[in-house]
């Protein structure tokens, strides 16, 4: 997850001036998809101050992406050149793992080059409409407008992309990270709640932009979770803390899928209780929407109580939390 451009504060001050300038030079060189240019001012950098966290820092990372995508030439199909580039992103976040401390200057400046650079090979194959159509291109062209900062285009091609995908994880997702990024907070609220309800591990944490999913993320971090678990957690928590807080009536076809969701999800439970860590929490927040068709509709408040007795037993701490 990486901080906007405006929220940025220089990394560079206190440097010598040299350094500093052949650091932001490559960072420049980098955002505009000139990685040669950018890896020669690092270089260039080194030679000044050898022990430079940020220089050394800096070359790791545009290393680390010159090195995976080395086989780029292998394919010959834009949009799989394209995918390819996106594919590394979970590993790359893997690898930023290993650095006790990160420089957001440069983080923004790779994510800049990346997805630029992916976007380069899907907007070959957009053409004259042709392809308008096919719904993973629109979600890989959405995904990248937004990772170069450009929200409004990345808001046109995923909801284009969402109408054909309605129940994707990660289509939602990033279409409520948009939103959210636009400002748009009730309808990124509403898209997170059914992205989170539908997957919550098709939705990589670390892609996500907006303030909204990032504070939730650190605050559910906070309380111990990481991981596959943190993914399961996250709609739980966005629910008890007010932030998955827009809701909608389901159709009886979609109340009857959430109670046999949550009929297989009890069984599993008591069949599999090792693998508790997460089928209790997607189990919580299929309560949690339960309870709110019950509400909405208002039926018989036993049924009401009945789940929430549900919820007591499975995890008391969380009932405890939700009639707060």
């Amino acid at each position: 997850m990486y901080k906007t451009s405006q929220a940025m504060e220089t990394e560079t001050s206190g440097l010598r001036p040299a350094v500093a300038g052949l650091i932001e030079k490559a960072y420049d060189k980098l955002e505009a998809s000139d990685a040669a240019s950018a890896m020669a001012a690092l270089e260039e950098a080194l030679k000044i101050d050898f022990d430079n966290p940020e220089v050394k820092y800096g070359l790791k990372c545009l290393n680390w992406w010159l090195e995976n995508t080395k086989r780029l030439a292998e394919f010959r199909d834009p949009y799989d050149k394209g995918g390819f580039i996106l594919s590394q992103v979970r590993s790359y976040y893997g690898f930023l793992e290993r650095f006790p401390e990160s420089y957001d200057r440069c983080q923004y400046a790779v994510r800049r080059y990346v997805y630029s650079t992916a976007l380069s090979y899907f907007q070959n194959l957009l053409g004259d409409g042709v392809n308008q159509h096919d719904p993973d291109l629109l979600l890989q062209v959405g995904r990248c407008y937004k990772g170069v900062g450009n929200y409004e285009d990345a808001l046109k091609y995923l909801e284009q992309a969402a109408r054909f995908k309605r129940e994707d994880a990660e289509t939602l997702a990033e279409l409520a990270d948009v939103n959210a990024l636009l400002a748009e907070n009730r309808a990124a609220k509403a898209l997170f709640r059914e992205a989170f309800f539908l997957d919550p591990q098709k939705i990589e944490l670390r892609s996500m932009e907006s303030e909204l999913l990032i504070r939730l993320c650190r605050r559910v971090e906070d309380l111990g979770y990481s991981g596959n678990e943190l993914s399961e957690w996250m709609p739980v928590y966005g629910y008890l803390f007010g932030v998955f807080s827009v809701k909608r009536e389901l159709k009886p076809v979609e109340l009857g899928r959430l109670k046999a969701s949550i009929f297989a999800l009890e069984s599993e439970i008591r069949s599999s209780p090792d693998q508790n860590s997460l089928l209790k929490p997607r189990l919580l927040n299929r309560y949690f929407w339960l309870i709110d068709h019950y509400e909405n509709t208002r039926d018989d408040t036993s049924l009401v109580e009945e789940t929430m007795l549900k919820i007591k037993i499975i995890d008391p701490a969380v009932y405890e939390r939700y009639i707060k």
